[in-house]
């Protein structure tokens, strides 16, 4: 693991611990990084980008998140 990585996650730990994050500051923290990863499920990946479903699933990179899954095209 990266240094600014650890840090990260153990002051996100650390301020859900301490009652200093909400449940509204993680939802922004994980919208964020959704934005940074440019996160689709695949299904909107493959209407938006005019591809099949199947071609999105078997061709992108993808990820599964809370049982949900996404493509990941921030390239």
């Amino acid at each position: 693991m990266s240094d600014l990585k650890d840090k990260i996650l153990r002051n996100i730990y650390k301020g859900m611990e301490n009652n200093m994050l909400s449940n509204d500051d993680l939802v922004q923290i994980i919208e964020q990084c959704g934005n940074f990863l440019n996160l689709q499920t695949v299904s909107d990946y493959a209407r938006d980008h005019k591809i099949s479903y199947n071609g999105a699933k078997n061709f992108r990179t993808k990820v599964c998140i809370f049982n949900t899954k996404f493509i990941i095209d921030n390239d």
